[in-house]
């Protein structure tokens, strides 16, 4: 799992569970270290990025066009405000704009059907 500088739980989670975390500093490389690590290993395990929402997550989309086109499998986990904060507009909304140059998107609004989710996005 790569990741961007910042203080996230789902991170620590992961690497408790076993994930191994990589650090980044810009979310465009980050994308493209998921994107090598699919490809080295010939999409059998799938590059993992995940990043701040908005900004971040615009940073992001160059390579996640990149990956698309070489339909290159990478799952991407733009974070996003809490619930409180549904509805503030963060500038760039992934969910709408990588509509386009990704398989598949989803909101995710409980946290019940994280893992239904990730079935569906390691299965299309």
């Amino acid at each position: 799992m790569v990741r961007l500088l910042s203080d996230h739980s789902l991170i620590d989670v992961a690497a408790k569970e076993g994930l191994r975390p990589i650090i980044c500093r810009q979310e465009r490389v980050g994308v493209n270290m998921a994107d090598g690590f699919s490809r080295i290993t010939c999409g059998k395990t799938i590059g993992v990025f995940m990043m701040q929402a908005g900004p971040g997550a615009e940073n992001a989309f160059g390579g996640v066009a990149q990956a698309y086109a070489d339909s290159v499998p990478v799952l991407l986990l733009p974070g996003g405000p809490g619930l409180s904060g549904v509805g503030m507009h963060p500038g760039f909304d992934s969910h709408r704009h990588y509509r386009g140059v990704t398989k598949w998107t989803e909101l995710i609004n409980q946290a019940d059907r994280i893992p239904q989710l990730m079935r569906m996005a390691c299965t299309r």
